[in-house]
């Protein structure tokens, strides 16, 4: 991913006044996020419990937590506001920001909402307990070249609306 030069409006000073949090163990969306990210001016958190390759652009900063259940979803959780747009797949982490107001979007493009994260929850517990009485796996349906397009007009459209969603400036 190349780095902002001195030619681009986004090697200015980042805008403070939206940014991205990834849940990054198993996102196969990072590359794409940096590019929009770039595109904007956005300051982008990759947080993961290690073993990523840093970016050398200036907007993206890695944030390595310990390894252990939920210690990136706790950092992301903490450090979001309703300014904001989180990208993961993890259902209990997509409630917590929702919680905070911010804007949640999973790696296939698909947002969670105030309105479905109920559900969301409720599917995910509904599939884990049949796992557990069945001792069957989940499969997931493989990632493809539509989903990857899909997140990016999704991520372009939540950096939109985020905007939209700040106090105008006087």
């Amino acid at each position: 991913m190349p780095v902002p030069d001195s030619q681009s409006p986004s090697s200015q000073l980042p805008d403070p006044s939206v940014e991205i949090f990834v849940d990054a163990d198993a996102c196969p969306v990072k590359e794409e996020i940096e590019r929009v990210a770039t595109r904007h001016g956005l300051k982008v958190y990759i947080i993961s419990n290690g073993g990523l390759r840093p970016s050398p652009n200036t907007l993206v900063r890695n944030v390595t937590v310990p390894a252990g259940a939920d210690i990136a979803d706790d950092w992301i959780a903490d450090h979001i506001t309703e300014r904001d747009i989180a990208v993961t797949a993890d259902i209990p982490l997509a409630s917590r920001c929702l919680k905070k107001n911010a804007m949640v979007l999973g790696p296939n493009g698909k947002p969670f909402t105030v309105e479905g994260i109920g559900m969301a929850l409720g599917m995910r517990d509904l599939h884990r307990h049949l796992r557990e009485v069945t001792g069957g796996q989940t499969f997931h349906a493989g990632f493809t070249k539509e989903d990857r397009s899909r997140f990016l007009g999704a991520l372009e459209n939540a950096v939109q609306a985020a905007k939209r969603r700040l106090p105008r400036k006087a």
